[in-house]
């Protein structure tokens, strides 16, 4: 089924309720519906077939998703670029992908100017709400599950982007278990400060509250404007990455209307849900874990996490992410990061995925997992087939506990192993992020040396001590960069390189 269908649906039972407001302006679901349908219209006008790629430049706006639906209707490939990337990775995007119609916003528009690349694509539309008319308004391609709607990318934080083929049966099935996880109501107004959650927002009913801020730096908005939004516009639950709620929390006020908090994309630490929840004493908190090609994998409840798990997370248990979600396999295979694993039968599986306890590489498999990227590119590092089945390689090094929780060790590329032994990434910086002043942290290995980055005022008191089981020879205090997307997981390979020189 055509995941469109799906949202025409919703629709014609949400009727006249607001579907998304985004830059001031605001769309109800029969309004985005009349306007993807025009979309639709528009795209065949101008001879766009079905299966033929649109790249989308909008920023986050109801011109963005009318365009992204109108998309969907049509049968056309909807290429959707990270908002925070730049001018080179924009032409990868466009060399990748090779789309027949850049739309765009008037701004976005003058990337013509700037891209040899975007300047290549044969057709041009502007982003702008146009209500359909005609016999056709209504008309929505006909898809196959295995038929790809939209291309997204990988945030390129632990390595270069590879593009995400998102077909019409992935879309469904993350709709579905995002409806249960996130507990999505008909009529919940929720502020959504990613992107594609939007999506299953509009399939359930739900209003999207886009933050007033610049979503392509969520670790530096203004947190007053977003505020005064969720107060005015009746906001119900908010999902946002770490960084994102960190400037919330900046603006030391109450939002007493908050009843659920899902936050993701990077690590999350106790003390943020902690905050979160002083912040918002009636909201369930819960981080989510996941990828661009798996999301969910885990969540947990803020309630959940028990005395004794702090403890374990303070002396080098690793980072709890909770028990995996009920959609999707979870397995922990003996560490082969780096090395491709071939395809092999269930029972060579089962014989080298670790016992409880044990730690290893994270791998996923269900409807709502990516099973390939365009072109492969990326394929042969990520993912192995089970008897056919394809299972995903997240990258991540965790354990299972007696309880069936996962807890996360830290990026498989990030592990040490020296003359000491081997070190997790998480099982420190986890312990570290407990003590107050730390707003972030990272454990690498530099000339020869185990050392601890902390962004921090002043080394914390006890810090050094709470750690010794780690070896730690170099304490550095100094500025962690991090990810462009999220502004929350750690490049690794560019602190090696600040603190090399």
């Amino acid at each position: 089924m055509n995941i469109a269908q799906v949202l025409s649906e919703r629709s014609a039972e949400a009727g006249d309720a607001l579907a998304i407001e985004a830059r001031g302006r605001k769309l109800s679901f029969h309004q985005l519906e009349r306007a993807s349908a025009g979309f639709a219209n528009r795209l065949r006008s101008a001879g766009v077939e079905p299966g033929e790629r649109a790249l989308l430049v909008c920023g986050i706006s109801v011109e963005l998703y009318a365009a992204l639906i109108g998309c969907f209707r049509a049968g056309v490939v909807a290429v959707f670029p990270d908002p925070s990337a730049g001018l080179r990775q924009l032409n990868s995007c466009v060399e990748l992908t090779s789309p027949r119609v850049f739309v765009g916003s008037a701004k976005a528009q003058l990337l013509r100017l700037a891209s040899g690349a975007v300047r290549s694509i044969p057709l041009r539309m502007m982003a702008r709400i146009l209500k359909a008319r005609g016999r056709d308004a209504g008309l929505v391609v006909d898809a196959g599950a295995s038929d790809t709607a939209m291309i997204t990318f990988t945030s390129g934080s632990t390595g270069a982007p590879k593009a995400a083929q998102r077909t019409h049966g992935f879309l469904l099935a993350q709709h579905a278990v995002l409806e249960r996880t996130l507990g999505l109501t008909p009529g919940q107004i929720d502020l959504t400060a990613l992107p594609v959650f939007v999506l299953a927002n509009l399939a359930s009913g739900v209003t999207s509250v886009v933050p007033d801020a610049d979503l392509r730096r969520p670790g530096e908005i203004d947190p007053m404007p977003v505020v005064d939004q969720i107060r005015r516009s009746g906001v119900m639950s908010a999902v946002a990455s770490p960084a994102f709620f960190e400037r919330i929390l900046q603006a030391r006020t109450q939002l007493p209307m908050l009843r659920k908090i899902f936050t993701g994309g990077a690590p999350v630490f106790p003390s943020l849900l902690d905050r979160l929840a002083r912040m918002s004493p009636e909201a369930d908190v819960t981080a989510v874990y996941g990828s661009t090609e798996a999301e969910p994998i885990a969540e947990i409840e803020r309630r959940e996490i028990q005395a004794t798990d702090i403890g374990r997370m303070q002396s080098g248990g690793g980072l709890l992410a909770g028990r995996p979600v009920g959609e999707i396999r979870c397995r922990i295979m003996r560490n082969r990061w780096g090395t491709p694993i071939r395809e092999r039968s269930r029972g060579e599986f089962e014989s080298e995925s670790v016992e409880a306890g044990e730690a290893g590489e994270i791998v996923v498999s269900g409807e709502h997992v990516l099973r390939g990227y365009l072109g492969g590119r990326g394929d042969e590092e990520t993912k192995f087939r089970v008897d056919g089945e394809v299972w995903h390689r997240t990258g991540d090094l965790g354990r299972f506990d007696e309880a069936g929780r996962i807890w996360l060790l830290g990026r498989a590329a990030a592990r040490i192993e020296d003359g000491a032994g081997i070190l997790y990434p998480f099982t420190v910086e986890t312990a570290a992020a407990m003590f107050a002043g730390v707003r972030r942290c990272a454990v690498l290995r530099n000339k020869g040396r185990r050392v601890l980055a902390l962004d921090a005022d002043r080394m914390p008191d006890g810090l050094r001590d709470a750690i010794g089981w780690a070896g730690i020879e170099e304490f550095k205090l100094c500025r962690i960069p991090v990810d462009r997307r999220h502004n929350a997981k750690v490049d690794y390979p560019a602190l090696m390189k600040m603190l090399a020189r």
